[in-house]
């Protein structure tokens, strides 16, 4: 299992502490309701989501704040300026920014051996940051630093994304191992038009929804994800491993697109293995190519092998009920195929009813990785194996 993602402790060792008296609390929530408008009304504050990868979890954190505190200070500029849009700051490094924060506070952090994310709210040094900005605010573009909002409120909320990884007839979301969702997760964190948020994978993010709800694309469960990342939409990235186990000579990668829950658009992405291409090289090149194409409003589109649709009756020869359920699992691992119907069942046969997508020949193409034949009929095709089933 994914290692457990738990919001960390802040204070004294004893946590946190409730008053006795009801008036206590009642006069604790106007003090913090008074101190979130006056944070609001500091033109020198800014909050942002920072979420950062690394060898330790300290190196992470470092980064994420080292990295938030910049743009925080790009929307302070923006702010400055007039603008809502985060503004490109003059040349400065990391410890010129660090100067000029007055203080700063954390919230919602969570994290894993690896991976930091958290909320930061930045509070600058007024006269300090008017001074180093001068005359960069007024003069910012009003497209900002793409990518990269520094406040909920911000235009460019981001998509979160769902790697689901499929070997043989297993399909894994947060368990481990998921090759798939370790490439997402290593990726350079490379600004551009959308931000893609890979989930943490914490105990609330594996209630909202698992691999098979992700596949099926449960819109209520996608919905939720969705909503505990700070976003209303969400991308399932179905990447199938064709070949051996160990070093697959392919990827068929699925890509859906949801809003709210509900399907908007669908998109195909094969990638053959390069000769002597790892399995971690093969998965961080499709990684690369799906975050070109989703930035680049999906240029493909056009060329999707999958865009057309089809269905047809085929049988079966079967040697029993387990030998059927066994072989429904294998077609089920079929990216090209959207539906299987079970039309009738004998010890002998099933007739089946496939919906896929694509043509015939692609369908063909996909059912012999997976050891089967479909063979023309009239009306009915008969699926004929032609060796043992894949090691699953």
């Amino acid at each position: 299992m994914t290692l457990p993602l738990m919001p960390a402790r802040t204070g004294g060792q004893g946590g946190w502490r409730f008053a006795g008296s009801a008036l206590l609390v009642v006069l604790a929530l106007g003090v913090l309701s008074l101190r979130g408008r006056a944070q609001d009304a500091d033109p020198f504050s800014a909050t942002v989501a920072v979420d950062a990868t690394a060898d330790t979890v300290a190196t992470a954190r470092d980064a994420a704040r080292t990295e938030g505190q910049r743009r925080a200070l790009a929307a302070i500029a923006g702010r400055l300026s007039g603008g809502s849009a985060p503004a490109k700051l003059p040349k400065l490094d990391d410890n010129a920014i660090t100067n000029l924060v007055a203080s700063f506070e954390v919230a919602n952090e969570r994290m894993s051996a690896v991976r930091y994310a958290a909320d930061y709210t930045f509070h600058f040094k007024p006269e300090e940051t008017r001074r180093v900005l001068g005359n960069a605010a007024p003069a910012a573009s009003a497209a900002g630093e793409a990518g990269k909002p520094a406040t909920s409120g911000d235009a460019g909320k981001p998509l979160i994304l769902l790697p689901v990884f499929q070997s043989g007839v297993q399909s894994t979301l947060w368990d481990d191992p998921n090759p798939w969702r370790e490439a997402w997760e290593k990726r350079s964190a490379a600004t551009g038009p959308v931000r893609l948020v890979v989930p943490l994978g914490d105990a609330g993010d594996v209630a909202a929804i698992d691999a098979e709800k992700a596949r099926a694309g449960d819109g209520e469960a996608l919905a939720a994800i969705a909503r505990r990342n700070g976003s209303d939409e969400t991308i399932v990235a179905l990447a199938a491993a064709r070949g051996p186990p160990d070093r697959p000579d392919g990827l068929d990668v699925t890509v859906q697109h949801y809003q709210a829950g509900r399907p908007v658009d669908r998109h195909i992405e094969p990638v053959n293995a390069d000769p002597g291409e790892s399995e971690s090289g093969l998965l961080r090149r499709a990684v690369a190519a799906i975050v070109a194409d989703i930035g680049g409003g999906w240029k493909n589109e056009a060329v999707s092998p999958y865009d057309q649709k089809g269905t047809l009756t085929a049988i079966l020869q079967i040697t029993g009920l387990d030998d059927w359920v066994r072989a429904r699992e294998r077609l089920a691992t079929v990216p090209a195929i959207r539906k299987i119907a079970l039309m009738a069942l004998s010890r002998q046969e099933a007739t089946i009813e496939i919906g896929y997508g694509g043509s015939i020949d692609q369908l063909k193409a996909s059912l012999a990785d997976i050891r089967f034949d479909l063979v023309p009929g009239d009306p009915t095709w008969r699926l004929a194996r032609t060796g043992p089933a894949p090691r699953p």
